[in-house]
């Protein structure tokens, strides 16, 4: 199986982060002390492409790219979170979700259906400076796809139900964000560089703006923005540049110009040192920003800011990780990042530590900033940054949607497109004296903006010790970022951020009917009593991936103990994995050793316990979550939709005659960041100790079979070793 199949693998199992390559899992005395020489750069020419621009303004980037039978299509709109209203952030990032779920000829449904049965891909988001919709399809279905975006961009319904649905989903996912302390400082940090300039907001709105959000602003929002003089369009695969300009003319050359007055937000703050500490009680670690403003991405200085930073904190180079985990031992991780946007941008350190470290990591973080600014970096470390970017720079334009990425974020950020043809040669090009030049004009480690995320009483004490003696401290619960101070007000609030703004409108356990479904689900499987006294649960399966080079069985066994104790083991031609989600620790064990999860596949393991069938139907019956039901449809099954706090909305799609559950679904993140329906659909029930337990599971993604689920055994009330869900030392 090659690295690329067992990657992809993986990522259906939920393992990404656990997966090696046969070659890695039989190096010797790994990790070796030090890393091996990059291999030489290669060649690499960017592909050939013409650029058109409509009569009504919208210009069209065509890449010629007939390695695959493929066409993928990314519209860009030139506003985002920063143009969101003054008062209301995350009305981009509630149109763009909505772009998709219906237009005015065509329902969401429909959109999914159509898309799916070409095989293709469709995804919509919102960043800070922008709006996207991306389309992948097979070149014969090209002028449908150029039609369904351009129906998709320009007609979006905005159908109140719809409006609703992606609003709860918004506020579930943020009642999930406001528990994750990488978030909180994240947020916090932005507030802090950026001040009341919109860059400052949360792109993805707050629990108090989002309910706020009203069906007008949505359609004025798109009205205002949305127009073909405000938008870039870039065809990238298998058509010529002919085929390219003479579909994207048909499809919108009908869409009339529109008066986009530019935004004007003003510049941010200066740099200030600030230091704010951000109180979460009973917390064992200290999440950790440090940075200030930084450039806009079309500064001329940019390419030698990008190393430095690299240097710093970022790959192929990376002092930071060196001090703070190599000689010091504090954290597992610590890296810096460039972040630049049309009008601005900001540099952030950052990393979490044991609260008892705290100082000492944040004094250590600061000391480095200072260092890069007053010693010349040295040639071997930047050779290793500028190793990285330009080795890693083929990568960026592989796909056909690689190349289109490429291409619009040269003309969306007004650079020369001739620089894409001559990266590597202006990687190259840097030299110490230029770090140290860009080091001295735009780090000002007197002024940072410091966010510290964990338990302030068994930290505070320590940082006065470090030079940072003066600082803010603010309770998790009264965080309020459009307060000058960061401090909740005393006009009605929830008492938590995003509980009870996000709760759905309804009774504590949803609506009648929408209980009596589930009620119906839970008598079906067992009963009540019966389905509570289930504590534990030991399964074995064969587990079918459906991968592009066929077929590949992976055999697996899960361990359950409720309500939050679950491990998986999977045997892969790389060697056992295991995954292991334990309260709030989740960790993994490969061929190569044993280490924490990563955040994203640690909120994908807490994700998959919450959506255990027992618990989800129990939490209902408890009044812990609610159901809501569906309208009805004679297309599809009786339906509700269960929403708990800190967990996204799942659907569960009832048998008629039985009342057991027969579809679950729930949405993803895709690759480029939108979102993604799963379905798992249950059949093949039997009784196991008066338990009604699906034999048989058959996952779907975005309308297409990833993986079949069979069991082979099924216990429950096994006695588990607690050593199961312990982190080996």
């Amino acid at each position: 199986m090659s690295a690329r199949v067992l990657t992809r693998a993986c990522a259906v199992l939920g393992v990404v982060a656990a997966c090696t390559s046969p070659a890695r899992a039989q190096v010797a005395n790994w990790p070796s002390e030090r890393p091996p020489r990059p291999l030489a750069a290669r060649d690499v020419r960017f592909p050939d492409y013409e650029i058109k621009t409509l009569a009504n303004g919208l210009r069209i980037v065509a890449v010629p790219h007939h390695e695959q039978p493929a066409v993928s299509l990314r519209l860009l709109v030139a506003a985002g979170g920063g143009q969101d209203p003054v008062n209301t952030p995350g009305v981009a990032n509630l149109t763009a979700s909505l772009l998709d779920q219906g237009t005015k000829s065509r329902s969401a449904q429909a959109i999914a259906t159509a898309i799916d049965n070409l095989g293709g891909a469709l995804g919509v988001g919102a960043g800070t400076d922008l709006t996207f919709v991306n389309a992948v399809v097979l070149k014969e279905d090209f002028d449908f796809v150029l039609d369904l975006v351009a129906d998709v961009a320009r007609n979006p319904a905005f159908s109140p139900e719809e409006i609703d649905r992606q609003r709860q989903q918004l506020l579930s996912g943020l009642q999930v964000s406001y528990e994750d302390p990488e978030y909180i400082a994240g947020v916090v940090f932005d507030r802090l560089v950026y001040g009341f300039h919109p860059y400052g907001r949360p792109a993805s709105g707050t629990p108090e703006s989002i309910p706020a959000i009203t069906r007008d602003d949505l359609a004025s929002f798109h009205a205002k923005y949305f127009a073909p003089n405000n938008a870039i369009l870039a065809i990238v695969g298998d058509v010529t540049p002919e085929e390219a300009f003479a579909g994207a003319e048909r499809a919108f050359g009908s869409w009339n110009r529109a008066e986009v007055s530019p935004s004007s937000f003003g510049d941010p703050p200066s740099p200030t040192r600030r230091v704010v500490v951000v109180d979460r009680p009973g917390a064992v670690q200290t999440e950790i920003r440090v940075g200030h403003l930084g450039v806009p991405r079309k500064n001329p200085d940019y390419m030698a800011l990008n190393l430095a930073i690299k240097i710093l904190g970022g790959e192929g180079a990376n002092r930071l990780h060196r001090v703070l985990r190599s000689e010091r031992g504090l954290t597992y991780g610590a890296s810096a990042d460039f972040e630049t946007l049309q009008q601005s941008g900001d540099f952030v350190a950052e990393t979490n530590t044991r609260t008892e470290t705290t100082g000492e990591a944040l004094r250590l973080i600061v000391d480095e900033f200072w260092r890069l600014r007053r010693e010349r970096v040295s040639r071997t470390e930047l050779e290793g940054a500028q190793a990285y970017l330009a080795g890693s720079f083929p990568l960026t334009i592989e796909t056909p949607s690689a190349i289109a990425l490429q291409v619009l974020n040269a003309l969306f950020y007004g650079l020369d497109l001739a620089e894409l043809e001559d990266f590597p040669e202006r990687v190259s090009a840097v030299t110490p004296a230029d770090v140290q030049r860009v080091a001295e004009r735009y780090l000002k480690p007197d002024r940072l903006s410091i966010v510290l995320v964990g338990d302030a009483d068994r930290f505070v004490s320590q940082l006065k010790g470090a030079g940072f003696g003066e600082y803010e401290r603010v309770a998790l619960a009264d965080l309020d970022l459009d307060a000058a101070d960061l401090k909740r007000s005393s006009r009605p609030r929830p008492d938590a951020p995003g509980v009870d703004a996000a709760a759905p409108r309804t009774s504590a356990g949803g609506d009648a009917r929408g209980r009596g479904l589930v009620e119906r689900a839970i008598a079906a499987s067992g009963g009540v009593d019966r389905l509570r006294a289930v504590s534990t649960v030991r399964a074995v399966a064969t587990t079918t991936l459906n991968t592009p080079q066929g077929e590949v069985a992976v055999e697996t066994v899960t361990y359950i103990q409720y309500p939050d104790r679950y491990r998986v083991e999977a045997e892969l031609p790389a060697g056992t994995v295991v995954q292991v989600f334990a309260g709030d620790q989740a960790w993994l064990r490969d061929p190569a050793g044993v280490r924490d999860a990563p955040r994203q596949m640690r909120n994908d393991l807490r994700a998959s316990v919450n959506r255990e069938l027992v618990p989800l139907l129990l939490r209902v019956h408890d009044g812990a979550a609610q159901a809501r039901a569906l309208p009805e449809d004679a297309r599809r099954p009786p339906s509700v939709e269960i929403t708990s706090p800190g967990a996204e909305p799942i659907t569960l799609r009832f048998d008629p005659d039985s009342g057991r559950v027969v579809i679950q679904e729930y949405h993803v993140q895709g690759p480029d960041g939108s979102r993604e329906v799963v379905a798992v659909e249950f059949s093949d029930y039997r009784d196991v100790e008066g338990v009604q337990v699906p034999f048989s599971a058959v996952l779907s993604r975005q309308g297409s079979v990833v993986m079949e689920r069979d069991l082979k055994a099924f216990e429950v009330n096994v006695k588990l070793d607690p050593a199961l869900f312990t982190k080996p030392s």
